[in-house]
């Protein structure tokens, strides 16, 4: 059984998979979603599920430097409680305070283009948020 690592914003979703011993994280895709209509990839995230047997989910969730939450740390807390409601799955929200400028640094030191980074830096997220918590499992 595998888990699940989400880097949702309002109009894209980053998505990473464990490993079947959950020692490691991989990149896997982007979801286009668009919150504002209520669009939220729910359908793919399903077939994500199906397809590679997850038992849990990993929902970043932005918290403000202050530890308070905001607009986007709300947002998340709405994600995982759809996500529990629709697949029942168990989902745990993970403290993802700087993780995209981390994955933005990391795309940065490796020269990867802006238009590439663009592309890559929600999936790339999600990987740092999922192996975060697979670090403090083991």
């Amino acid at each position: 059984m595998r888990t699940m690592g989400l880097d949702v914003g309002s109009k894209t979703v980053g998505v990473a998979i464990s490993d079947a011993f959950g020692w490691t994280a991989q990149g896997l895709e982007t979801i286009k979603i668009n919150e504002e209509e209520k669009q939220f990839g729910f359908d793919r995230i399903g077939e994500i599920i199906k397809e590679h047997e997850v038992s849990k989910i990993v929902v970043g969730f932005p918290k403000n430097m202050n530890g308070t939450v905001g607009p986007r740390g709300e947002a998340s807390q709405f994600y995982g409680r759809e996500l529990e409601r629709l697949f029942g799955l168990p989902v745990v929200l993970w403290d993802e305070r700087l993780t995209t400028m981390a994955a933005e640094r990391v795309l940065l030191e490796a020269d990867v283009s802006r238009k590439k980074r663009k592309q890559v830096i929600d999936k790339m997220a999600a990987v740092m948020i999922l192996q975060g918590f697979l670090n403090s499992q083991n």
